[in-house]
């Protein structure tokens, strides 16, 4: 199945988790890959893919980001998909909101937010005409998650993000949409015993589809939003949780 075939695609957080599902799926697809990390995260990855190149990124850092686009625009010419994935989850203690300090929510904002920002501003000048950006949100900022202010404040952010870039990148003939998970087991969550606890179950019980959610739910989602089928969709924020928030 060659519906993306000869895109090229730029996936954050594209080593590890969601963002390797997606990264898979889209190549699968056709679509000329470049998963984007951290080098710690690069190197605990076998990065044998086909169809997927692995570049080191650090989306807190501008140059580094300035530095990822313009390796992918000689190498590729062009970026067709965004996909803004890297984010900070799975390496979060529930934290009651009166303990959280400054510094916390800066190291999360930074990733989640402002990094997704700088990824945008850098993506923008080599986005091809039809261009698609999609960003990776969470369910949480729709209905709320108590313990993690910071993380789902940071996600609504993104949804808000989502729909203003939409308004503001519209005249470039870009379509921005946004994909809000709910608790999905990656391997990195499934690592975290402190996360995974209670959220899990409370996450099968409360969906209408009672299984866990997996990676491959939203890579799905990403992979129709980066392709033909969607190109009147722009601004929207796509829920994939199973049924646990309507709307």
């Amino acid at each position: 199945m060659d519906a993306l075939s000869g895109r090229v695609a730029v996936v954050t957080g594209g080593a590890a988790g969601i963002g390797r599902t997606i990264a898979r799926r889209l190549a699968d697809r056709g679509a000329r890959v470049v998963a984007a990390d951290l080098d710690s995260v690069l190197g605990a990855s076998d990065g044998t893919e086909a169809g997927i190149t692995h570049l080191p990124v650090d989306v807190t850092d501008p140059a580094s980001v300035d530095d990822l686009m313009a390796r992918v625009r000689d190498e590729h010419g062009r970026v067709d998909v965004l996909v803004n994935n890297a984010g900070i989850f799975s390496s979060l203690t529930p934290t009651p909101f009166t303990e959280l300090e400054p510094d916390d929510w800066r190291r999360v904002l930074d990733v989640n937010v402002v990094g997704l920002f700088t990824c945008c501003k850098a993506a923008v000048p080599v986005l091809a005409p039809g261009g698609r950006i999609v960003n990776i949100a969470s369910a949480a900022a729709l209905k709320g998650l108590p313990m993690f202010l910071h993380y789902v404040s940071s996600k609504g952010a993104v949804l808000a993000m989502t729909r203003a870039l939409a308004r503001e990148l519209a005249d470039r003939d870009v379509r921005v949409n946004a994909v809000a998970p709910g608790f999905t087991l990656s391997d990195a969550v499934r690592d975290n015993e402190d996360l995974i606890g209670g959220l899990r179950e409370s996450a099968v019980q409360t969906r209408l589809l009672h299984r866990d959610q997996v990676p491959d739910d939203v890579a799905g989602v990403v992979c129709f939003l980066a392709g033909d089928d969607a190109d009147f969709i722009t601004g929207q924020t796509f829920v994939v949780d199973g049924g646990s928030v309507l709307h």
